[in-house]
Order: C-alpha cells, then sequence, then structure tokens
C-alpha cells in the first residue's frame, strides 16, 4: 500500500478537524476475517480506552495485521464488528482514517521525492493547515530532520521505518495503530518508539501488534490472538 494512494482520493477535501485529548473507547465483538478458503483472523472480542497502550501479540498468521488493518478502516471484515467513539460518539467508518494514525511494514512511499515532500503531500491531501511545517515536525518527532530534504530512495530500512511512523502522527490522531513499529530499528530509533509510544499514550490510546517483547512491553495490556496459524483452512 502507498503511503499517498489514499491520500489522493482526498485532494482538495475539506480540512479534517483535529481531535486532541479526546476519551477513546474501542469495541470489538465477535470481529473475524477470511481470504477465500483461509482464516486470516479468527473472532475476536476486547474493549480498549484511553489512556494507555495495548499489544496484540500472537503466533505468524494469527491476524495480527489483519486485525489492525479492519480498525484502521482500510479492510471490512467478514464477520463482527469494531467500534471508535471519541468522547462517547461513535466515529462512522469513513471518518475513521482522519482519527486513526497507522503505521505498517506495507506503507510505502514514493522514492523520488524527498522525505519532507511525500509527508507534506499527505498533508495538504488530508486538509491540514501548514502542510509543510506539519511534515517538518513529524520528521522531527522521530529523528528524520536533519534527512527531510533527502530523496526516500536514499533511506535505509530503519529511515523507512521513522518515516512510516511520522506518516502516522502527522495529522495527530487521537488512536496510533502500529504493526510492527520496531522493525529495522537501532537503539536510537527505538527509543524513539518508545517515548512515542509513552507520549502518546498518556491522552490517546496506542494499539501495538508485535510478537517481540521489547514493544509489547511498552503496552499496559496484552492482548493474545490464539488463532490458526499461517491462515491454513478453516
Amino acid at each position: 500500500m502507498n503511503a499517498l494512494q489514499g491520500a489522493r482520493a482526498v485532494v482538495g477535501a475539506p480540512a479534517v478537524p483535529e481531535v486532541r485529548a479526546a476519551a477513546v473507547r474501542l469495541e470489538v465483538r465477535g470481529l473475524g476475517h477470511r481470504y477465500g478458503m483461509r482464516t486470516g483472523l479468527e473472532p475476536i472480542d476486547f474493549e480498549a480506552e484511553s489512556p494507555g497502550a495495548v499489544a496484540v501479540t500472537g503466533p505468524n498468521g494469527s491476524g495480527k495485521s489483519t486485525l489492525l488493518r479492519i480498525l484502521a478502516g482500510l479492510l471490512r471484515p467478514s464477520r463482527g464488528a469494531s467500534r471508535l467513539l471519541l468522547d462517547g460518539r461513535e466515529v462512522p467508518a469513513a471518518g475513521r482514517r482522519a482519527r486513526v494514525g497507522f503505521a505498517a511494514p506495507s506503507l510505502a512511499f514514493y522514492d523520488e521525492l524527498t522525505a519532507v515532500e511525500n509527508l507534506e503531500f499527505v498533508a495538504a491531501a488530508r486538509g491540514l493547515d501548514r502542510p509543510r511545517a506539519r511534515a517538518e515536525e513529524a520528521l522531527a518527532g522521530v529523528g528524520l530532520a536533519a534527512r527531510a530534504a533527502d530523496p526516500v530512495a536514499a533511506y535505509s530500512s530503519g529511515m523507512r521505518q521513522r518515516l512510516r511512523l511520522a506518516f502516522a502522527r502527522l495529522h495527530r490522531p487521537p488512536v496510533l495503530l502500529l504493526d510492527e513499529p520496531g522493525a529495522h530499528l537501532d537503539d536510537e530509533g527505538r527509543t524513539t518508539l518508545e517515548r512515542i509510544v509513552t507520549d502518546h499514550g498518556r491522552d490517546g490510546l496506542v494499539v501495538i501488534a508485535t510478537n517481540d517483547e521489547r514493544e509489547w512491553r511498552l503496552a499496559g495490556r496484552r492482548i493474545e490472538l490464539r488463532g490458526r496459524s499461517l491462515g491454513r483452512p478453516a
């Protein structure tokens, strides 16, 4: 998934109102998904509230990434439902992407553009004010300020992962969904990740999908998926 594909669809859209320090509640009921004949996520129920962080763990193929894609509004579940409430009011499916920040290994950028150009385009497409300043702020927050003008093609795997984190935080969402957020990060990058989770978890809600103990220990609560690993036939 390219980071700019969804952004292009909303170019010229009205400015998106920011939600800050809103009380977040996530409700998941019987949520499950199938990819054809294979089970991608066996039905699961849970609730999560802000402030804080929740970790989702489980065997490879048990549905961690699938769950986060559903919560982000990028994938429609085969069964069940999830509800996102801010200050007690449900966010409709069409508005969920404006309230959720999502970072995943599949998130890609345009290599020929610089990091700040990639994020500036997304900020403008989202209708955010001062898109250039927003992009620079997001990059500084992940330690990429000095490399903001470099083309993404010159970025290492760890720098691309930092850029994904910057993308997720660009619109200052109340909910952060982080899929394997520590992938390719060095010690400094992991310190940055820890700070992001801690800072965001003070007011908002963070959901981390990971099997890395260094990452799930950042969360105050752990949800373990025990479904069929590697999507075996149901």
